[in-house]
């Protein structure tokens, strides 16, 4: 029987995270898987607005900043435990999504690219000015999530890495399902057609604003889970976080893996998230080589990494 994109999309996705741990050398290669896994949720949100709907943003670290800040001061002055901090996190992402994006989804091209940068940019300097609550530049302490002492209770043992690995490929993989079933529902099919011409989705009826702010909105919650996760990890979280570079970051990782693909983006998520870290012998060429890597790609691979491989196996498969 032949397995649907989507079925095979998460059945590879659930091996490669039960898998890898077994090639490990050390603890250490847990917390990179992680971190891994939380880039690769901020990028599939990613895909639902740039690969479906074909809308670009340079500034949903924004939304990352909004979503890693709730976890941390939700339980500080909320009182609220860090999980329901975390879903606090998301609802904000998703409020300021929808009241920014209203008028700035109006623009097109580079005005939006632009609009979305500022955005992201303005997130950056209230988390770093407002010292009194979010601790300035130097950051803020985040809470312990506590699902670990939870399991630990039930028999389960982990340690931090091995938990947040596991916790946060399993945040992944709903992520991605939620993404893939997105893609076939009338919302899909409607972000699409839209991606394909805006003219031609509204000649056949649908609602390009109405849509279209579903995108963002959909998305800055994605990268708004992402932020709460990586503080949650990290315990602790400073203005960094909501930098323009880490949205930068993670564009390029949806277009590297190809930002049409679920299972795309998230592979160029691990392959930037993973390379830095093999290239460390290069010493100060590094960069240098990062930069030659992605250029080859862009230009030979315009679809993305995964993409274009399949096409081209299903070239020669013909």
């Amino acid at each position: 029987m032949r397995l649907s994109t989507k079925s095979a999309t998460l059945l590879v996705l659930a091996l490669l995270i039960v898998a890898t741990p077994f090639f490990f050398p050390s603890a250490y290669y847990y917390r990179v898987g992680a971190l891994v896994f939380v880039n690769g949720i901020a990028v599939t949100g990613l895909v639902i607005l740039t690969g479906y709907a074909g809308q670009i943003s340079l500034g949903h670290a924004g939304f990352a900043g909004i979503g890693a800040y709730a976890s941390a001061l939700g339980p500080t002055h909320l009182s609220l435990p860090p999980s329901l901090s975390v879903l606090l996190g998301a609802a904000l992402s998703a409020l300021i999504a929808f009241l920014v994006g209203r008028p700035i989804l109006r623009l097109k091209g580079y005005y939006l690219a632009v609009a979305t940068l500022g955005f992201g940019i303005l997130v950056s300097m209230v988390l770093a000015n407002e010292s009194g609550i979010t601790g300035g530049p130097d950051g803020v302490q985040v809470a312990e999530l506590g699902l670990r002492d939870l399991l630990a209770s039930l028999g389960l043992k982990l340690k931090a890495p091995v938990f947040w690995y596991a916790f946060s490929g399993v945040v992944l993989l709903v992520g991605a399902w939620l993404a893939l079933n997105l893609y076939d529902s009338p919302t899909g099919r409607a972000l699409r057609a839209l991606h394909g011409s805006e003219v031609a989705a509204k000649t056949v009826g649908v609602d390009v604003p109405r849509v279209t702010l579903q995108a963002f909105v959909i998305s800055a919650v994605y990268a708004s889970v992402a932020g709460s996760l990586l503080a949650l990890q990290n315990r602790f979280v400073t203005p960094d976080i909501a930098g323009y570079m880490y949205s930068i970051e993670l564009v390029t990782m949806a277009v590297f893996g190809g930002a049409g693909s679920v299972f795309g983006a998230i592979f160029g998520a691990g392959i930037l998230t993973l390379l830095p870290q093999a290239l460390t012998f290069l010493a100060e060429y590094e960069q240098l080589m990062l930069g030659l890597i992605m250029v080859l790609v862009m230009i030979f691979m315009r679809e993305g990494l995964v993409p274009s491989a399949l096409r081209l196996i299903r070239g020669r498969g013909a």
